[in-house]
């Protein structure tokens, strides 16, 4: 089994697709490895030799900030904006969209399941 960055990554993959199971790298970084290493992007990740994996290693150690570095630096990014307390940081700390979306009638995901509103009811009209 190939553990590159603290991941296991699947035996029975082609090698690009693999490395994209390692957090912070993608689709187009894992063929630039691959071409940048001369592994043919055809190539299972159980069929790679011991220096092939340690040279991906190395490679992706070197050029690439992944896993619990790339969290914790996302994460103290956000800490930062609601430290400074300006609007980004607090649609942060509201669960809101932060990037200008509307909320009206969308931003289910981010805000969470609908709360029906429990004792609103309807007064009758009067005449």
């Amino acid at each position: 089994m190939a553990r590159i960055a603290g991941i296991n990554i699947p035996i029975n993959k082609v090698v690009h697709t693999a490395l994209t199971y390692i957090h912070g790298i993608g689709d187009n970084n894992s063929k630039i490895i691959c071409e940048k290493l001369n592994i043919p992007l055809n190539k299972r990740v159980n069929k790679l030799s011991e220096e092939e994996v340690l040279k991906i290693r190395e490679y992706i150690d070197a050029n690439f900030k992944v896993e619990g570095d790339l969290r914790r630096e996302k994460s103290m990014n956000i800490k930062r904006l609601v430290d400074l307390a300006c609007y980004r940081g607090s649609r942060h700390k509201k669960k809101l969209p932060v990037r200008g979306q509307r909320t009206h009638s969308n931003a289910r995901t981010r805000k969470g399941k609908a709360i029906a509103i429990a004792g609103k009811k309807l007064t009758p009209m009067k005449k």
